[in-house]
């Protein structure tokens, strides 16, 4: 049989797509996108990490999540606007292991996935939050500081003040008493029921050379009602009000200033501490010394680290009349149950008329300081100071 021959119109469009094929099947290649990157730092298997934070990134694409653990705590930290960073929001724990997952995006949805661990540096030495006033849960005056002692002297006070969050309703700053002790205090006095949570994200922080931070530490206190005590020595009143309203007068015998320790201090005093009863010693004197005492007083709450209370006693005939006293305030017995009862630590009593000033470092005279000489003690920058502060 003779084969058959396509007619010249069909052997040219055969012509034709045989050129064209290879250009259509060239054209109906997919590309695939690249595969967006993720790095970790501290990296994946790295050992004794002495590092401020965590750090996530992304390129070629945007994080879509991730998580951390130091042990099986989950690490806080937040993205940048463009979310190809992620950072840790504090220092690492010392002595952990971390573990990390992160996922990222890129274009037309391709996905990458990192997960990775490493274990922070063991340190020779650490520094710990020995003490802090006020305890957790307590209800405290509108003038209350908050006062941070650690267990060994800090040479980095600026790394260690960053790591110290204040959150509360009042602006504020830290104000370093010592190499071991530092004070926050509001510019102005607490608003009445504000809640406050102090944080110190100490964990990992270098302290001083081969020095860190061993653990965290948080109180969260609530300020109660505004109680101000105004104590005008030369008329021998004090006034006590609640909320602005007079709650007490009180007719005072203050101290008979012939020396200073008998001089009580002018001043902003905060109430610290009280007992029913105290024991009180006359200061530098020696049983069968002219002035030496030696009592048990009621009623007693204290406002200076120099010996000075507002405290009961039955000496009706000098107060409102002389002072007598070895420095204290003295009222009469059943106003000075009164006071006892109803004070709070840190509750302002603001003495007037003498000629010795409290020392702002005298228990808790903070409030003796203007604002700007507050910042002063502060390690960081005015503009930062006493505000919460992530790692970098």
């Amino acid at each position: 049989m003779k084969p058959r021959t396509l007619p010249p119109a069909a052997r040219a469009l055969f012509a034709v797509l045989l050129v064209a094929c290879p250009a259509l099947i060239a054209g109906c290649a997919v590309r695939v996108p690249p595969v967006p990157r993720i790095t970790m730092t501290p990296a994946s298997g790295a050992a004794s990490v002495a590092r401020a934070g965590l750090v996530v990134r992304a390129e070629g694409g945007r994080l879509t999540s991730v998580l951390a653990f130091a042990g099986r705590d989950p690490v806080p930290g937040a993205f940048d606007p463009a979310r190809t960073v992620w950072r840790s929001s504090w220092t690492l724990r010392p002595g952990t292991q971390y573990v990390v997952n992160a996922v990222a995006t890129g274009a037309q949805g391709v996905t990458a996935q990192v997960a990775g661990r490493f274990r922070t540096l063991t340190p020779r030495r650490e520094v710990a939050v020995a003490s802090v006033v006020p305890y957790d849960g307590e209800t405290v005056g509108i003038g209350m500081p908050i006062i941070v002692t650690f267990t060994r002297p800090v040479e980095d006070r600026a790394a260690v003040e960053r790591a110290l969050e204040v959150r509360g309703p009042a602006e504020g700053a830290w104000h370093w008493a010592s190499s071991t002790q530092v004070v926050y205090r509001p510019r102005k006095w607490w608003p009445v029921g504000g809640d406050v949570r102090f944080i110190a994200h100490l964990a990992g922080v270098r302290a001083a050379p081969g020095t860190y931070g061993a653990a965290d530490r948080s109180v969260a206190f609530t300020v109660g009602r505004a109680m101000i005590s105004t104590v005008d020595t030369r008329a021998h009143q004090m006034v006590v009000r609640q909320d602005g309203r007079v709650a007490q007068r009180m007719p005072i015998s203050a101290g008979m200033a012939t020396t200073r320790e008998y001089t009580t201090t002018s001043g902003i005093h905060l109430t610290m501490d009280k007992g029913n009863p105290v024991r009180m010693v006359s200061p530098g004197r020696r049983k069968g010394d002219p002035g030496y005492y030696d009592k048990l007083i009621d009623y007693a709450v204290r406002i200076s680290n120099s010996g000075e209370y507002v405290h009961a006693l039955d000496n009706l005939w000098a107060q409102g009349r002389a002072n007598v006293s070895h420095g204290c305030v003295n009222v009469r017995p059943d106003q000075a149950r009164w006071f006892y009862e109803h004070a709070l630590r840190g509750d302002p009593v603001v003495v007037t008329g003498t000629t010795r000033a409290l020392e702002w470092n005298n228990g808790w005279g903070y409030w003796q300081l203007s604002w700007p000489r507050w910042l002063a003690g502060s390690a960081l920058p005015h503009a930062v100071a006493g505000t919460p502060s992530a790692a970098s």
